[in-house]
């Protein structure tokens, strides 16, 4: 008989946790004391084990997908047993109503009815799935599009949609075969983790029952479905023959991360050969794709590449005319304004701004870059440099909650980074354990990943310091807002060339500004100023940060 395993609580705290990777796949022989998989709780990754011995008949929690503690994680039992109704059936309607009608003493006739219309309701071999957790803290999805359409045919592996989470917009593929029956959330809709995205299932199959007991749908629900596949196979007509036709007429088939890194580095898809199934174009095929020389002379050559694609311009505006566009603002927008909003109300915050003397530093660095295969930039000196003052200054490198203030015993910084969304922070674990190169080559990889959305939540999370630059940008001087739950984040300027005064006389300088916003509930003033007098102290003399 088939076990069912759910989401262990692996830690005192732990409410929810992440499956990092599975060990066995689907049809595995599994035997007791067989690691199954990886799982992520709020303290550490820690290796679970199966009790049982049989076949992987079903797995309820995909990999990097967070789930609470008791949801289906697998299902475990004989080869070939049928267990749709532990994998639909959990916590089911007909259960609920079956034990209802006991408790009322109704008959057995009065029992089968219910029964009759769940059967009635979900067919043999549909799958219902719904919109899922794709971030540690997703509470809502966004459709960004739809790969497939109502009655496309879908096998296992497939991507379905692309899914705009508070952090990312991420691929989300089909676990089954069949034909895809229903959309439930159109694209650009919102909608929370759990609501029902799609049914897919024996082509024919009629889901209607499914349909009006999963979502809140107006009378004129299929009407509504009539309309919207009609423009959804219009839209897709449309789209085949002006973006995703090759040169020779045939479409070409890439993943919708390809097509936006493809986008952003002004790759000509046509000219790239897919390694996917059918030939299929996916992120690895762009990122180690060597334009040709007459390529590479085009793109040189014609400023079109690098202008905004043609559906980005501004509607022409009669001068005068007062005018308004909406743009429907994004997960990661919703996620900023929520997180920083509570930050700015929450935590009291002060600000502490000292002028650097930063010629040591340009010296240094010059230096270090002259070494084989070193690249160093000012920030990353900085970000080492704070890990060290923070090492000195532990008061900083702390978080507040109601009950106590709680010491980092590491020092993890994040490193804002400006996307087209708006911001993400990926972060350093243990920065003070890293050299500047070490620290260096990891911002560059970090960010450069954040800008082509493949950053995994747990590379995002963990922060227990924050920097944010906007030197490059021409910024003298400004401040930020904690990101909790931080207890600071140090505001970093751009290297200004000034006169300054040095032995009682006025010299050519370079300087920086550097500003640490503080919650004053865990830092008080005068930590805050030691802390920055350490940074200070290191900065200008970067030759302490190697010893």
């Amino acid at each position: 008989m088939a076990t069912v395993i759910n989401m262990p609580r692996l830690s005192d705290t732990m409410e929810e946790g992440v499956v990092a990777k599975w060990l066995v796949k689907k049809g595995d022989k599994i035997s007791e004391g067989d690691i199954l998989a990886e799982i992520e709780t709020d303290k550490a990754t820690m290796e679970f084990e199966s009790f049982y011995d049989g076949t992987l008949l079903h797995i309820g929690i995909e990999e990097g997908e967070t789930a609470p503690v008791d949801k289906l994680l697998a299902i475990i039992g004989e080869e070939g047993e049928d267990i749709s109704d532990l994998v639909n059936g959990k916590a089911s309607t007909e259960e609920k109503e079956s034990s209802k009608s006991d408790k009322e003493g109704e008959k057995a006739e009065a029992q089968e009815e219910p029964s009759t219309s769940e059967s009635k309701e979900i067919p043999e071999g549909v799958e219902v799935i719904t919109m899922p957790r794709l971030s540690d803290t997703m509470e809502e999805g966004t459709v960004a599009t739809w790969l497939k359409k109502v009655g496309d045919t879908v096998e296992e592996g497939d991507i379905l949609a692309e899914i705009e989470t508070d952090k990312a917009t991420m691929e989300f593929e089909s676990f089954y075969n069949g034909t895809l029956l229903h959309i439930g959330i159109e694209e650009g809709k919102t909608a929370p983790v759990d609501a029902l995205l799609a049914i897919i299932g024996p082509e024919g199959t009629d889901v209607s029952g499914i349909k009006e007991g999963s979502i809140s749908s107006s009378p004129s629900a299929k009407e509504e479905d009539t309309v919207k596949e009609k423009e959804t196979k219009s839209d897709t007509k449309s789209s085949s023959s002006s973006t995703n036709t090759a040169p020779e007429g045939g479409r070409i088939f890439a993943s919708p991360l390809a097509k936006k890194i493809a986008a952003d580095k002004g790759i000509d898809l046509a000219q790239v050969k897919g390694s996917g199934e059918n030939g299929r174009i996916v992120k690895k095929d762009i990122e180690s794709f060597t334009p040709s020389t007459s390529s590479e002379q085009t793109q040189t050559s014609s400023p079109a590449n690098h202008e905004a694609p043609a559906g980005n311009l501004q509607a022409f505006v009669p001068a005068g005319e007062v005018s308004f566009e909406e743009v429907k603002n994004s997960q990661m927008r919703k996620a900023i304004a929520k997180s920083l909003s509570a930050s700015k109300f929450t935590a009291p915050h002060y600000y502490l701004t000292i002028e650097v003397d930063m010629q040591n530093a340009m010296v240094s660095r010059r230096h270090i870059n002259e070494l084989p295969d070193t690249k160093v930039s000012f920030n990353d000196m900085v970000v080492k440099a704070c890990a060290m003052a923070l090492c000195k200054h532990p008061q900083v490198n702390t978080q507040w909650t109601d009950e106590a203030t709680q010491y980092a015993k590491h020092i993890s910084i994040g490193v804002a980074v400006a996307v087209p969304d708006g911001l993400v922070v990926p972060v350093l674990p243990f920065t003070d354990q890293m050299s500047l190169t070490q620290i260096g080559a990891k911002v560059k990889d970090l960010a450069g990943r954040a800008r082509n959305k493949k950053l995994t939540p747990q590379e995002m999370s963990g922060s227990t310091f924050t920097v944010s630059n906007l030197g490059m940008f021409g910024i003298q001087e400004f401040t930020s807002i904690i990101n909790q739950p931080n207890s600071a984040i140090l505001s970093v300027g751009a290297i200004v060339e000034k006169p300054v005064v040095k032995d009682s006389q006025i010299v050519v300088g370079n300087t920086m500004k550097i500003t640490l916003a503080c919650d004053h509930r865990t830092v008080d003033g005068a930590t805050g100023a030691q802390f920055l007098q350490t940074l200070q102290q290191y900065l200008e003399n970067p030759v302490t940060m190697l010893a």
